[in-house]
């Protein structure tokens, strides 16, 4: 996947994000939380919030250095794999300032199901300029843009959405109601679902109207929440909020469905940052901390867990990147295919897999892991925010299985996309998957009670496949010995005989950042 150009391309973003100015303003950006304003001194309105300067450096960069919605405009072959290599390696140092980047990216494909409105956006949200504040967004060097979608008496299930949609003379629609989730509420524009006469239906919103004043889009309250503390998400109310559909009406989820699978791809790439950074921080740490008569690292039970860290790691990367790549050829028959069930199969394993290999890197680095100071307390707390977003596990298991049920293209997609590696293991795992989704499909009571087994399987199969291709044959080896030939799997720590000392020893000495 790629080759040399995207790497030289991305030396200033690497630079960047191991720099000790970029992890200073992640920590900032993280210590000192946003500030919901909702009246000026004189009492009138403004529904703003306060970042700190540290949050307006982080996005400033991310943005400059392509990471929103740039990719969908470039005349690059591979852009969307190298904003994707380049999310890993920089949203990893502060993950909350991810969120207004990813909701920009995933904002582009939604515009296609409007060309008039695909005309007047995409510009600027392919923007790789930062320009902050509430003014009328067609004035400005760059937009952001965010989503709202669940309403607390639904949920995920957004069609019981309840937020009315009246339409005007004038062809635009005023909103009337309220989302219970949204993210960066600074952000220019919201791509929102509604209930408009003709049955539920996309919208975009902006936070100023034409005119240059205040929509009526009012900020209620910032969420407390476990992490993602940089980042402001917001509880908000319409009243009469100005809006312009997108899309038919009656078809609101076909068209946001676009930037769902966009942002889902932005879970998986965000949850192997978290992996990525959270082994470089362990690694880091077993190598320069001596206890017990040596270098922790040398020590075989150390070595071992941080070797299985590292597969894990290596492994869920390896899927994100592909997934991007794919992107790259969104109009490649086996891809799109390959992409109907691959998205929700990665999202479902890579962003449930993050939680424990955080916390066991944690534990790598004992107490000193265990204050702020470390930073690990943050991918900690941020690990489990992915495998909800976007569809929590049961949600994007079960789509595996609609995705296998409807689309046996998908299917074969995929088993062909493990075939590419040529293992005997990988293709026996393979056919024992397909066969217990057909057992599956053939009997739906108990088939949605192996969803979750099944888009686990066919992740850690896919992966191996993936490692052989592209990977050292030791990593690509010890992952199908660890994971794919012996099932399911308990504990980090605990690889099987067949990987030896030599073997671990190479994957700890590759998983190493350099000085």
């Amino acid at each position: 996947m790629g080759g040399a150009e995207i790497l030289a391309s991305l030396r200033e973003l690497g630079t960047a994000a191991g720099s000790a100015e970029a992890r200073e303003h992640g920590r900032l950006a993280n210590a000192h939380p946003p500030v919901l304003r909702t009246a000026d001194r004189f009492g009138l309105r403004i529904d703003e919030v306060e970042f700190h300067p540290s949050w307006h450096w982080m996005l400033r960069t991310g943005v400059g250095l392509g990471l929103a919605g740039a990719a969908w405009t470039s005349d690059e072959p591979d852009a969307h794999l190298r904003r994707a290599a380049g999310f890993v390696a920089w949203t990893g140092i502060e993950p909350g300032h991810a969120c207004p980047m990813t909701m920009t990216y995933a904002a582009v494909p939604a515009l296609a199901a409007d060309p008039a409105q695909a005309a007047r956006w995409t510009a600027l949200l392919a923007s790789a300029t930062y320009d902050p504040g509430l003014r009328e967004p067609t004035g400005k060097a760059g937009l952001l843009a965010g989503m709202g979608m669940t309403e607390k008496q639904g949920g995920s299930d957004v069609r019981t959405n309840s937020t009315v949609a009246t339409a005007r003379s004038s062809g635009d629609y005023t909103l009337r109601g309220h989302k219970w989730f949204t993210s960066a509420p600074m952000n220019d524009l919201f791509f929102v679902l509604a209930q408009a006469p003709g049955g539920l239906s996309c919208f975009v919103v902006p936070r100023v109207r034409p005119d240059g004043s205040r929509n009526a889009v009012r900020i209620v309250r910032l969420k407390d929440k476990l992490g993602n503390r940089s980042n402001a998400s917001a509880e908000l109310e319409f009243e009469d909020a100005h809006a312009v559909r997108l899309g038919e009406e009656g078809r609101g989820v076909r068209t946001i469905i676009e930037m769902v699978a966009a942002t889902r791809l932005d879970c998986v790439l965000g949850s192997a940052a978290l992996m990525r950074r959270a082994v470089a921080e362990a690694s880091w740490h077993a190598a320069h901390r001596s206890a017990f008569g040596s270098v922790l690292i040398e020590k075989p039970a150390m070595s071992g867990v941080i070797a299985d860290l590292a597969l894990e790691s290596e492994g869920a990367t390896m899927l994100a990147l592909r997934l991007a790549h794919s992107v790259d050829r969104r109009t490649d028959p086996h891809e799109i295919a390959l992409r109907r069930i691959a998205l929700p199969l990665a999202k479902f394993w890579v962003c449930k897999r993050t939680p424990p290999v955080c916390v066991e890197a944690m534990e790598c680095m004992g107490g000193n892991g265990y204050v702020e100071e470390s930073g690990m307390p943050l991918l900690v707390r941020e690990s489990p925010l992915n495998s909800i977003w976007e569809g929590s596990g049961n949600v994007n298991a079960l789509d595996v299985l609609r995705a296998a049920t409807r689309s046996p293209d998908a299917v074969q997609a995929w088993r062909d996309e493990v075939a590419l590696a040529g293992a005997a293991a990988l293709d026996a795992a393979a056919e024992s998957v397909v066969d217990e989704l057909r057992a599956a499909a053939a009997d739906p009571v108990t088939g949605e009670g192996r969803a979750r087994r099944i888009a686990a399987r066919m992740a850690v199969v896919l992966q191996g496949s993936l490692l052989a291709r592209h990977s050292t044959s030791y990593v690509a080896d010890a992952f199908l010995a660890s994971r794919v030939e012996v099932g399911d799997r308990g504990v980090f720590g605990a690889l099987p005989p067949s990987v030896g000392p030599t073997d671990t020893a190479a994957i700890v000495r590759r998983a190493l950042p350099h000085p």
